[in-house]
């Protein structure tokens, strides 16, 4: 009896010393804490979306409103951020125009981030096909973006807007414009990271025991270039908004009854003596979400690297 008794006072510390794995996501969000301007980018960036996409269940003025005797009008109670010639409200116009922006980031980064992870995992793991990929990169990389998006905007911007609508349109063509244009430096990047996962143990380990190439690419590559792949998408993002402000901005985008952030800031260029806050809130939307961007990114790109990571 004393011996079972001293057994299991001998494995009880043992018992208790065990502690299941700690999930690796928790050591990331440790790091990613650390980054003070990834902490006010994230916070900034969650302030933004909750502003544009919850704020109009609170302030229900409609965007589209008009109220003549009120165009023009400075921030008040009634419009905290002032009309326009119309008279219609800037802040719910602000709302409505970051809805589409952000949209319109979120989506063309989607799509840039599928083309260019595809482009460089094809070319780093197939040497046949890596001379053809990184030519056409380089190819699209040596062309000039803006001339290209405004030639073909004004090309397709008709049969879209018959077919799709002129809002429904116009989204389709920036979002694939913005994405198909926007890959490269993510195919190069990932093709760099893939090239160096090639020579490990344990890819070669796998290789050695028969796994099939599409196996190998989805269980052992891609997971391990997720860290480039993030920081590519929230840079993706603030590149996208920024593109399509600039469309906008020279008259090429949404329609002009369709606010966008970029729009708005058109809008009120003619307006800058009079009313100099109708210019203020839109570009500082931009900068501050752009900039907000930016600081997720370098946050996730330490708090990703494991060489960085605990330090």
């Amino acid at each position: 009896m004393t011996d079972t008794a001293d057994r299991t006072a001998k494995a009880a510390p043992s018992l208790e010393a065990y502690r299941p794995p700690r999930n690796q996501w928790w050591d990331v969000w440790d790091q990613f804490k650390t980054h003070k301007g990834a902490l006010f980018g994230l916070g900034f960036f969650v302030f933004t979306l909750l502003f544009v996409f919850i704020g109009p269940l609170i302030w229900t003025i409609e965007p589209q409103y008009i109220d003549i005797r009120a165009r023009n009008a400075g921030p008040s109670l009634a419009h905290p951020m002032g009309t326009d010639q119309l008279g219609r409200d800037t802040m719910a116009r602000m709302m409505a125009g970051g809805q589409t922006s952000i949209a319109v980031g979120l989506t063309a980064m989607a799509l840039a981030l599928v083309l260019g992870t595809l482009v460089g995992v094809l070319a780093g793991y197939f040497k046949r096909l890596d001379g053809l990929l990184m030519r056409t990169t380089d190819l699209f990389l040596a062309m000039p973006l803006l001339p290209l998006l405004l030639v073909t905007i004004m090309l397709f911007r008709d049969p879209l807007r018959a077919n799709f609508g002129p809002e429904g349109g116009i989204f389709i063509l920036i979002v694939v414009m913005i994405g198909v244009t926007s890959w490269m430096q993510t195919a190069r990047v990932v093709r760099a990271e893939v090239l160096a996962l090639k020579e490990r143990e344990f890819v070669l380990a796998a290789r050695s025991i028969g796994t099939p190439s599409h196996r190998m690419i989805t269980r052992h590559l891609l997971p391990n270039v997720m860290s480039p792949i993030m920081v590519s998408a929230t840079l993706g993002i603030a590149n996208a908004i920024i593109t399509e402000s600039a469309l906008s901005f020279l008259g090429l985008g949404f329609p002009s009854d369709f606010p966008t952030w970029g729009r708005l800031l058109f809008d009120a260029t003619d307006w800058l003596m009079q009313n100099p806050e109708r210019v203020i809130w839109p570009g500082m939307a931009i900068s501050l979400t752009v900039l907000s961007v930016n600081y997720i990114g370098d946050g996730l790109r330490d708090a990703l690297d494991p060489r960085i990571r605990g330090r």
